[in-house]
């Protein structure tokens, strides 16, 4: 993308801006189906980044993958597992939350040792271009094939332990006396209505 340096500054901002409060809305709010939402608009807007970046196929693959089909996934997954249920406080709640602190204090310093200690000047290479998705290619089969590979697994993982704990209460875990497990399991079935006398005549 060839744009004028004020064009770009400003859609950076505005990106930046929108992820931001889209990744504090994914925390913060209490309602977790918005905050999927919300992290489809983080999605989105990393894809703004990766446009401005001239990276095109990243930003297309991000669309695609991460908004279309990750996300989409993880929406699956809440409707299948999101029940209401009563609050209960938690035994020793607060070494939950302690933990969750140290884990999220430790990923801010490490990001934040990352953002001081890596070089952001420009490169002076030139562009890839139409080659980008050659090189992405090369870059997945060989350097990244392992985290490719994970990823794969994991979601694959998720799906199948969302579906797990969406028919958990459906499978008894003793079989009743007098019904067969099959009975129990089929759905009742629709009242069906009775014509009247009135139609019957009629044909």
């Amino acid at each position: 993308m060839n744009l004028a340096e004020g064009v770009q500054l400003v859609s950076f901002g505005l990106l930046a801006i929108m992820a931001i409060a889209a990744a504090l809305g994914v925390v913060l709010l209490k309602n977790i189906v918005h905050s999927a939402f919300l992290l489809a608009g983080v999605l989105i807007s990393m894809a703004g980044l990766y446009l401005l970046l001239n990276a095109g196929f990243v930003a297309a693959a991000q669309t695609l993958i991460y908004v279309g089909a990750i996300n989409v996934l993880i929406l699956f997954a809440i409707m299948l597992v999101n029940k209401q249920e009563d609050y209960q406080p938690l035994v020793r709640g607060w070494i939950r939350k302690g933990a969750t602190a140290a884990v999220c204090g430790g990923l801010f310093a490490l990001l934040g040792m990352m953002v001081l200690q890596t070089p952001w000047q420009l490169s002076t290479e030139a562009i890839a271009g139409d080659s980008a998705t050659v090189l992405i290619g090369l870059h997945f089969f060989s350097d990244f094939l392992l985290p490719f590979e994970l990823a794969s697994v994991l979601l694959l993982m998720a799906l199948v332990g969302a579906i797990i704990l969406a028919r958990r209460e459906e499978i008894p875990d003793q079989r009743p006396q007098g019904r067969e497990i099959s009975d129990i399991l089929q759905l009742p079935e629709r009242p069906r209505e009775l014509v009247s006398s009135s139609k019957e005549t009629e044909s």
